[in-house]
């Protein structure tokens, strides 16, 4: 049974593992103190989730919000790079000692797990990830993550946690992934427009969804908007995940949201191979090659990506770089490893095959991305 409304996430037999994202402004309040009562009642519900069978993991922002308070920073702590480091290495803290506690009420143990972007963009780091997750949720621990502000950079940085939510629910080969909003899903124009409308399931995010969002958060909090959901969307669905945002505000946001079937519900696309599922995820490439119409009808109908078909090569990438593939027309097509680095590809361009010995000098590899090191958007 697939999961195809909202009430499926809190059902053990759908949704066996579920990732709650929860952001600054719903944790901490305007006197940058945390919002306990709300809290209280949300860890709650996430004991009886874990009561009937399902495995809980959160992703918690807040650390630089508490962080900015003990330390007196302006601007919430994001006033600059630097603020924002020191705001998150005293709030980090005080974060994981509170939920702690509010697990620990329930007879939960909760797990500090802090990532960087490269953690879960290095094949062999989201491997150790996935192992460690792993191993926490059969111990019958409660993994709290966030993301580890006080040493990432503009470079290594998610940026926000509900494309880290779902990442993280692709690490843990999750069903399910819950963002918790100040808004109760996606309207098809702002919502605070007359006659807005919102959208209750989403199958496929397409340019027409994406332009109904409306990027930044309304907090002064956060760092996430509209935008950054929809690109979590994304992820979760080439993952085979469903993804949801509800409104986080009411006390016990979840079986509210859920027994009222309100928010929008974005449907999973089918189970991946776990390597393509983590290609698709990506959200940094080193690197682009074009491809004419033929390359394209050729990639659709399963084939790897040749030589032939590839038109324009951009960027500074070396073999086993993630790359992006793009048609005639400028869109993403594919994420695949390219077989070459870019001077290479950049030689071989439009060349059959049968030339490419005598280019490079040595036997050529079977394509320049091969079908199994590449995913289709």
């Amino acid at each position: 049974m697939k999961i195809a409304q909202l009430a499926h996430l809190s059902d053990p037999a759908t949704c066996p593992r579920l990732v709650v994202k929860v952001g600054s402004a719903l944790l901490v309040g305007k006197d940058g103190q945390p919002r306990r009562e709300w809290l209280t009642a949300l860890v709650a519900e996430m004991a009886a989730a874990r009561g009937r069978g399902q495995e809980v993991i959160v992703v918690s922002s807040g650390a630089i919000a508490l962080g900015a308070r003990r330390l007196g920073l302006a601007k919430g702590g994001r006033g600059s790079l630097s603020d924002a480091q020191a705001a998150a290495s005293v709030g980090q803290i005080a974060l994981a000692g509170l939920w702690a506690d509010l697990l620990g009420q329930h007879g939960l143990t909760a797990a500090q797990i802090l990532l960087t972007l490269e953690d879960l963009e290095d094949r062999r780091r989201y491997l150790n990830v996935t192992a460690t997750l792993g191993t926490l949720l059969a111990a019958g621990a409660v993994p709290v993550i966030n993301e580890n502000d006080s040493v990432a950079t503009q470079e290594i940085r998610f940026g926000d946690n509900d494309r880290l939510a779902a990442r993280v629910g692709q690490a843990a080969g999750a069903q399910g992934v819950l963002l918790l909003s100040d808004i109760d899903g996606l309207y098809d124009r702002d919502p605070r427009q007359p006659g807005a409308v919102r959208i209750p399931v989403v199958k496929g995010v397409t340019p027409e969804i994406h332009a109904m969002a409306t990027g930044g958060s309304s907090s002064g909090l956060g760092s996430g908007g509209m935008t950054s959901k929809l690109q979590a969307a994304e992820i979760a669905e080439l993952a085979g995940m469903a993804l949801a945002i509800i409104d986080g505000q009411p006390a016990a946001p979840i079986g509210t949201a859920l027994s009222a079937d309100r928010g929008t519900l974005f449907l999973p696309r089918g189970r991946r191979q776990a390597r393509k599922a983590w290609l698709g995820g990506k959200l940094r490439v080193r690197g682009s090659v074009g491809v004419d119409e033929g390359a394209v009808r050729a990639l659709r109908g399963g084939s790897s990506l040749l030589a032939a078909g590839v038109t324009t090569v951009e960027g500074q990438f070396q073999r086993g770089d993630a790359i992006a593939v793009t048609g005639p027309d400028g869109a993403i097509l594919a994420r695949g490893l390219s077989e070459y680095d870019a001077a290479e590809c950049a030689r071989l361009l439009g060349r059959h095959t049968r030339e490419h010995e005598a280019i490079l000098g040595y036997a050529p590899r079977s394509a320049l991305i091969h079908r199994d090191q590449m995913v289709l958007l």
